[in-house]
């Protein structure tokens, strides 16, 4: 379909590069609204405001994604890693091209403060700088032959076509993470994008398209997940899922992933602990705190959500995190608050829900509980003190900007409290006693564990959990093995 003005929405969104905004999905090369014409609304959670319609495409459109993926395969599969490197190079140059105007699509359908999409558009754009190097060097370790007369050789492969569905709460760096690993590897991708923020994948698609990827090899489908995703895991041609959201969908998809025996990523869910010990620099903590705690509006898997303190410095590190939280601001996040909007209602309801249930079971609010405004999605930054173990928000993701405090008095205890839960993907720990520091990383049953600080993600490191928070990591060269098999060949030479 060609490229008018009837495909963009309508809604002025004063981008300096205004083709960056699509309404089509973008399958085999091509923009196109899909066989049955339908659509879907993306509104801005700030205010309600209709931002635009989106194709709604079909399990038969779907389908054809997967054909142009699979028809692409051999011809990506084969190129020189050269050759898919330098594609991955200039995508990453065009995204870093285009960082305010993808942060202003990213802020105005997902609502996070501008300087923190403007952060996650660098934090995507490295994966795919990352890979494109990585995409040169796809080399195993050698093996030397336990077999007389015999030489050994190991291979790795691309698996084939892969598909890729991406949660809403970062719909720029969670896709790059997966298609960047993917496309670096030789697979050919199929990507679903959360129809509460398909603008920015669209945008990143649009990208792809300038870097030269050729007809099929990226595709993004929009619509609903369910028409759109379940012929993918039916399908024996979609070789690996690589799937970010909840526990719950997660675990649906293991199940379905089984009939085809799919290799599988799963980033799902996270229940964080942050541990202070006395001995730690409690300002330091405080700040840090806030960090985990409020980033994306409390909105991200990485949040920490149960904050465990050591009784001696309890009070003060409650009195501190209350008084730091009380000066956040709130508001649209074009205007650049520290807290922005909810994505949805419902968001909002469950931190009513877990406030309310917190405070029967006797915690006291020291700052916030409840909404901020009359209208909108707004949720108050909030600090609950003396949340009792059977709270609710003790035992369920919070995926909002309510902090549960709660004392302990020894190592042992807290260590046990922190792994008592089903989700094991970071946990943080302050303290500066390098023994502890030892013992309660290899304690804790998380896949990552930030020590005296609260940013550790990045490109090269291994992102992923333990437990029901996921399987296969993300980043790093391990990034990688989920989207290539090893082929073993053994000659004789006799």
């Amino acid at each position: 379909m060609s490229d008018t003005l009837a495909e963009r929405p309508k809604v002025p969104w004063d981008l300096s590069r205004p083709t960056l905004l699509r309404s089509f999905a973008y399958v085999n090369g091509r923009w196109t609204a899909g066989s049955g014409g339908e659509t879907f609304a993306v509104t801005n959670p700030v205010d309600g405001v209709h931002l635009g319609d989106v194709a709604s495409l079909t399990a038969a459109d779907s389908v054809n994604a997967v054909d142009a993926a699979e028809a692409c395969f051999a011809r990506w599969s084969s190129l020189l890693p050269q050759q898919r490197s330098a594609m991955l190079r200039r995508w990453f140059e065009l995204i870093r091209e285009s960082k305010e105007d993808l942060a202003r699509i990213m802020t105005l359908e997902q609502g996070k403060p501008i300087s923190e999409a403007r952060g996650e558009i660098d934090y995507g754009a490295s994966f795919v700088e990352f890979f494109a190097e990585e995409a040169r060097r796809p080399n195993i370790e050698s093996v030397t032959s336990h077999l007389p007369d015999a030489e050994v050789e190991l291979w790795r492969e691309p698996v084939g076509v892969a598909a890729l569905i991406t949660p809403w709460n970062f719909p720029s760096a969670m896709l790059t993470r997966k298609a960047a690993a993917a496309l670096a590897a030789g697979c050919t991708v199929v990507a679903h994008p959360s129809s509460e923020t398909p603008f920015s994948a669209l945008a990143i698609a649009e990208l792809a398209e300038r870097a030269g990827f050729p007809a099929g090899a990226f595709n993004v489908v929009t619509g609903s997940a369910s028409r759109v995703v379940e012929p993918w895991m039916s399908d024996p041609r979609v070789r690996a899922i690589s799937f970010t959201g909840s526990t719950g969908i997660g675990k649906l998809l293991y199940a379905q992933a089984a009939q085809t025996v799919k290799r599988l990523v799963l980033e799902l869910g996270g229940h964080a602990p942050f541990i202070v010990f006395s001995d730690a620099d409690l300002d330091r903590a405080v700040d840090e705190a806030v960090k985990a705690k409020f980033a994306t509006s409390g909105q991200d898997c990485l949040g920490a959500n149960r904050f465990f303190v050591e009784r001696p410095v309890y009070e003060k590190f409650c009195a501190l995190f209350a008084e730091r939280t009380e000066h956040l601001t709130i508001g649209p996040g074009l205007d650049d608050p520290d807290i922005g909007p909810l994505m949805n209602g419902k968001a909002l309801a469950k931190q009513e829900e877990q406030v309310g249930d917190a405070v029967e079971r006797g915690a006291r609010v020291l700052t916030g509980g409840g909404r901020h405004g009359d209208d909108g999605l707004f949720f108050k930054p909030t600090v609950l003190a003396d949340v009792p173990t059977d709270a609710r928000i003790m035992r369920e993701e919070t995926f909002g900007p309510v902090a549960a405090i709660a004392p302990f008095d020894n190592e042992d205890e807290v260590l046990q409290r922190a792994n008592d839960t089903e989700y094991g993907l970071v946990a943080y720990l302050h303290t500066q006693d390098p023994r502890r520091i030892y013992r309660a990383s290899r304690t804790l049953q998380f896949g990552m564990v930030a020590v005296n600080r609260t940013k550790v993600t990045g490109a090269p490191i291994p992102f992923g959990g333990m437990k029901q928070s996921g399987l296969g990591r993300e980043g790093s060269r391990l990034g990688l093995e989920a989207f290539t098999d090893v082929k073993y060949v053994c000659r004789d030479w006799s």
